[in-house]
């Protein structure tokens, strides 16, 4: 009997507590001895069918049991709130503080000792691992993998050329049959988008802090190699608790810094940025916006993967997968990071090799020199913005330009294809009331679609401004996160049709070319935001959000309550 297992508090008991904890779960047919000291390991599953990416999870878990089985533990598996980016409204981003509170709860209340993270949709990752921060039992990720590139007319096709054919859709250039057909073609297995968008991005994320085994980023979940992950990933949990290693033991200051060079390296998604912050606040390491321009300032874009390349996460794991990318950054990461299998991170990447230079390139010669997350300061964004430069175009770099202001969401696509619009292509489209509150939930929008007769002069980018996110596998010279939001009341809610803003990304600046007495007296006119909801979840989301610079937690969810259960039920 292992004296230190949280579950011997529930199982460990006699008498009517005892009875009552043990006899109940014996109706599943489970034999006395299970309960006598084995370490029990929760499966935190986000399997749903409403979130296809995650869809094989069922699956996936017998294979973590097989492992906890293996090793010598009891697996309890069980489901939370799963968030499925591409059918949940009106954002999964709202919802995603909403999952972290469920695997919190969950974890706490219930007799386990560790837990498996089983995550794969864009915010199923974040929202499992911050709830399992703010517990801080031993815990270890499994991802789900992403789907096999798709094919269509001969042309190897992922998530982001929807936006590619959106445009050609709009443009008269493909029918709705052909939309159709290539629907098929694209999402043709099992998993999330074949990209580096966001689901992918987490992927990355959690491997180069070392909350999961050595190649987990990449495996295509419908290879035979993503189950014996999951299988060794159970075998090592078990493991885990017996050397009591928790996340606070691996999600260090140094290992945030590293995630960051990481994500730069493999031009991850900018949503990145905010899971990042709202970890950091969950786990207790001091982190804020201008550390991911720092520390992604000198790394290089090494992964020449779709949107920022041409490449897919097949090709990546075929190439020799993130710990092929992290090799080339030796010297640079912090290699005495100890991850989850109990090895430093540089041990975990010394032995990996590159098989395509073409697809994982050298830090001497890399991809693009041209990677990170730049992060934007100005009276338009007091507390700040964040731009992709390995998705935006050279030229636009330094741009200044007149805004086309949308007012909100439906605005915008009221009037974004009006051959009225006063636009042209050195015009500034700035999208307002997207962020946490304003929305409410910051959706990926932020990348919007350009007006029709601007596409139809040939022009295939412009600098777009907002308050909400865009989707990792979105591109274009697009700036993001936009704090304060507009319904805060502060500079970017008074931008109005013609104003001039300046954006110069060397510089780090995103101006308002607007006196500040003309800022004061539109201030004066303006009316304060009216939170749409006054009703539950959505109701205290707004109350409580924090901005997109601090990581859009809920205030009141910083840090963590630890794992003790002060009260019995019985």
């Amino acid at each position: 009997m292992h004296p230190t297992l949280r579950s011997r508090n529930w199982f460990g008991k006699t008498g009517k507590d005892g009875f009552i904890y043990r006899a109940w779960m014996k109706n599943q047919g489970i034999p006395a001895y299970e309960f006598e000291g084995k370490p029990v390991i929760g499966i935190c599953n986000t399997w749903s069918e409403l979130t296809p990416c995650n869809a094989h999870f069922r699956e996936l878990a017998e294979s973590v049991k097989r492992g906890i089985l293996e090793a010598g533990g009891f697996p309890v598996e069980f489901p939370v709130m799963s968030l499925g980016e591409t059918l949940i409204k009106p954002t999964a981003m709202l919802y995603r503080n909403l999952v972290s509170m469920d695997v919190e709860e969950s974890i706490r209340a219930n007799p386990l000792d560790g837990v498996v993270l089983l995550c794969g949709c864009d915010k199923t990752t974040p929202s499992l691992v911050m709830g399992a921060c703010s517990v801080n039992i031993p815990a270890i990720v499994v991802s789900g993998g992403p789907m096999l590139t798709g094919s269509y007319k001969g042309k190897e096709i992922g998530t982001s050329d929807v936006w590619r054919f959106d445009e050609d859709y709009r443009m008269g250039k493909m029918t709705q049959e052909e939309l159709t057909v290539a629907e098929a073609c694209m999402c043709r297995s099992r998993g999330h988008c074949a990209v580096m968008g966001t689901a992918s991005s987490m992927a990355c994320m959690v491997e180069s802090w070392g909350l999961t085994l050595p190649e987990n980023a990449a495996i295509p979940a419908a290879d035979s190699r993503r189950k014996v992950l999951a299988q060794l990933s159970g075998l090592r949990i078990v493991n885990m608790v017996k050397e009591s290693q928790r996340p606070s033991d691996i999600l260090t200051r140094k290992a945030f810094e590293n995630a960051i060079m990481v994500n730069a390296a493999i031009g991850g998604s900018t949503n990145f940025v905010i899971h990042l912050l709202a970890i950091a606040g969950r786990i207790g390491v001091p982190l804020d916006l201008m550390d991911f321009d720092r520390s992604s300032a000198k790394i290089p874009l090494l992964a020449n993967i779709q949107p920022s390349g041409k490449y897919f996460m097949e090709d990546l794991y075929y190439a020799g997968g993130l710990p092929a990318v992290m090799k080339e950054l030796d010297g640079v990461l912090h290699g005495d990071c100890v991850g989850a299998n109990g090895k430093s991170l540089k041990e975990n990447y010394s032995q990996a090799e590159c098989h395509n230079r073409d697809v994982i390139a050298t830090s001497s010669s890399p991809f693009n020199k041209t990677s990170g997350i730049v992060v934007l300061k100005g009276n338009l964004a007091e507390n700040g913005a964040v731009l992709k430069p390995s998705a935006a175009t050279p030229a636009l770099m330094r741009h200044r330009g007149k805004a086309v202001v949308f007012d909100n969401i439906e605005d915008y696509k009221a009037r974004i294809d009006d051959p009225q619009l006063d636009v042209d292509e050195s015009s500034v489209l700035v999208l307002k009331n997207v962020g946490p509150k304003g929305y409410p939930g910051m959706p990926e929008v932020g990348n919007m679609g350009l007006p029709k007769k601007i596409l139809e002069s040939g022009i295939t980018d412009m600098v777009r401004i907002s308050d909400g996110r865009m989707s990792g596998t979105g591109f274009g010279t697009v700036v993001l996160h936009v704090s304060p939001e507009a319904a805060e009341g502060k500079n970017f809610s008074l931008v109005q049709n013609g104003d001039w803003i300046e954006l110069d990304v060397p510089a780090r600046r995103l101006q308002l070319e607007v006196s500040e007495e003309e800022l004061a007296l539109r201030r004066d006119r303006a009316h304060s935001f009216v939170p749409p909801v006054q009703r539950g979840y959505v109701s205290l989301y707004m109350k409580h959000v924090e901005q997109a610079s601090e990581g859009a937690d809920l205030d009141f969810l910083k840090g963590g309550s630890g794992s003790a259960v002060t009260r019995d039920s019985h």
